[in-house]
């Protein structure tokens, strides 16, 4: 995958705080160009052999394949999950424009 192509990434946070603090964190950074914080949300799944039942904070991340790898690294730093939900799909389609400041907006520079 070419480093430009944009993704969605998406990731749950415990509460409205840790969703703040890592949607910031990755717009200063230039890792994403956007975070939308959804509202809260029910989440169930099996955790270490038990049934969790857990409101959650969803993130919808707007990246590119080039800035996933020091995205990634941010979230597991940032989350306080032992191993939070990271998934990224690519976008082969959407408004070309759109598309154009995505990447222009996580182009790294130093």
């Amino acid at each position: 995958m070419q480093s430009t192509a944009p993704l969605l990434v998406m990731t749950n946070a415990p509460d409205a705080e840790v969703a703040r603090k890592i949607a910031r964190n990755l717009v200063e950074r230039k890792l994403a160009a956007c975070v939308n914080i959804l509202t809260p949300c029910q989440s169930v799944y099996n955790w270490q052999g038990a049934v969790e039942d857990s409101n959650e904070i969803p993130l919808l991340i707007k990246t590119t394949a080039g800035r996933y790898g020091a995205l990634e690294a941010a979230i597991v730093a940032l989350h306080p999950y032992e191993v939070p939900e990271i998934i990224a799909l690519p976008l082969s389609h959407g408004l070309p424009e759109y598309l154009n400041w995505v990447v222009n907006e996580t182009t790294h520079r130093d």
